[in-house]
């Protein structure tokens, strides 16, 4: 962890806040946008997720800069981090959340690249996990016991994005922002317990003032029936614009990319020319995006 750089490192918030002066400019921006919306008011109201609030104030929180959605060597870099993470997370702290910050698209291209970009990332990093997708998680995301799994672990990741005009709590004014949180650290906060339901009703009661609108009619709990996991990763808005059905297909079948590509510091492979040592073109295992 904290190896030199900013981007495709994990980082605790000390160091990231070290950094930042020689940090590129969409990173200092990103990070200080989440920042205030984590400790910040809007209209007398704190971040609903008072969560989110205690890791960011007391330090706890860890951190990744990806600086490309699409590019193959940027998203294995972001692999080996993530890779990273979730052998660092469990002595970090009690609740270490890791929140990662893309690179801006230029111009903007509304709500339905912010879709295309988190799923591509995400089935990126499903063809390329090292290890096997848990057999005890079930593949379809249309079943209420699904989420999202990587390097073994089932993870929650929920993002934000600049198309947000009014819910404001997953409004993130650069670029996307994925923060990932392993599913383990809701234990004896889940929605079948007291606890769980108490946090769900205060941060629901608090998302209402915080964004001035209703909670969005897709925030739902894992595990409840009728309720899908894979819809709360990024919220629609427009539904001309978003998936109405899961983009990501995954499979119990591994590996799904070249062992080479599997290894850390796959990323080293891809030059200029996007070639190995041998010449031979390199693939994601994906599609164009």
């Amino acid at each position: 962890m904290n190896e030199p750089g900013t981007e495709g490192v994990l980082l605790d918030q000390e160091t990231l806040h070290d950094r930042l002066g020689d940090a590129p400019a969409w990173l200092r921006d990103h990070y200080e946008a989440f920042r205030e919306s984590m400790l910040g008011e809007r209209d007398g109201s704190p971040f609903p997720c008072y969560f989110g609030i205690e890791v960011e104030r007391e330090g706890d929180m860890l951190y990744a800069a990806c600086e490309s959605t699409t590019d193959p060597a940027a998203l294995l870099r972001f692999r080996d981090v993530l890779v990273e993470y979730l052998d660092t997370y469990p002595d970090h702290a009690e609740r270490a959340p890791l929140a990662v910050f893309f690179a801006p698209p230029e111009g903007d291209p509304g709500e339905a690249h912010y879709h295309e970009q988190l799923w591509h990332v995400l089935e990126f990093l499903h063809v390329h996990d090292p290890e096997p997708w848990p057999e005890e998680i079930p593949t379809d995301p249309d079943t209420p016991r699904f989420e999202f799994c990587f390097g073994g672990e089932a993870l929650f990741p929920t993002s934000r994005a600049p198309f947000y005009t009014d819910r404001k709590s997953r409004y993130s004014p650069v670029g996307l922002e994925i923060t990932v949180q392993p599913r383990t650290v809701f234990d004896g906060i889940t929605a079948d317990t007291e606890a769980g339901q108490k946090a769900r009703d205060t941060i629901r009661g608090r998302m209402a003032d915080y964004d001035g609108v209703c909670p969005h009619a897709d925030l739902g709990d894992w595990g409840v029936e009728g309720d899908r996991e894979w819809t709360q990763y990024l919220f629609r808005e427009d539904e001309e614009a978003s998936p109405d059905a899961c983009p990501l297909n995954p499979t119990h079948d591994h590996p799904k990319a070249p062992e080479s590509l599997l290894a850390p510091g796959a990323w080293r492979r891809f030059d200029d020319a996007a070639t190995d040592a041998d010449g031979a073109a390199v693939t994601t295992g994906l599609g164009d995006d």
